[in-house]
């Protein structure tokens, strides 16, 4: 075998390997532009959040800007993808289990809990997580491609029933293939 011809095979079996895994976890990936809405006025809440595919689950991550500095925000994920009349066409937090609202990954939670956003003193939220109950999986239950993404005015108590006392919708998205 020649040494040009090694390296194509070479390179063809590590393109398999990496389209191989990328079918593993499900794709490319998703994003979600937040938005403000006119629950407040002003509102300059801004962001970018990416839904990259793990082997299970997907890492959410990204910044949020213009938010109240050193404030605490609730963040969900929502069952429509719909952000109209100020985002409160997305209808209530993903939850395709038939959970109860909780704290971020507790046992029994909705699928769109997310941790907290925290707020520095610039007014800037950055972060990392990932999440096992969501995925991009096309006809998965816990799909969340087309859903909307949510911050909430308020940090989120944990415990109010349906949705955590976290207050009006101040930015909105809806997730998209990346």
């Amino acid at each position: 075998m020649t040494s040009r011809f090694r390296s194509i095979a070479l390179a063809a079996a590590a393109a398999g390997l990496l389209a191989g895994c990328a079918s593993m976890t499900g794709g490319s990936g998703a994003v979600a532009n937040l938005v403000p809405t006119a629950a407040i006025t002003p509102n300059p809440t801004v962001g970018k959040v990416t839904f990259t595919p793990l082997e299970h689950g997907l890492r959410v991550a990204g910044e949020v800007r213009g938010l109240p500095p050193n404030t605490e925000h609730g963040f969900h994920i929502h069952e429509k993808g719909d952000c109209g009349d100020n985002g409160n066409a997305s209808g209530g937090h993903f939850n395709p289990a038939g959970g109860v609202h909780g704290k971020f990954a507790a046992p029994g939670s909705h699928a769109g809990e997310l941790p907290s956003l925290v707020a520095d003193a610039s007014g800037v939220a950055r972060f990392r997580v990932d999440v096992h109950s969501i995925s991009l999986t096309d006809g998965a239950a816990n799909n969340v491609l087309g859903r909307a993404l949510v911050v909430h005015r308020d940090r989120d108590d944990f415990t109010t029933q349906p949705a955590g006392n976290s207050g009006p919708r101040i930015a909105c998205a809806v997730i998209t293939k990346g």
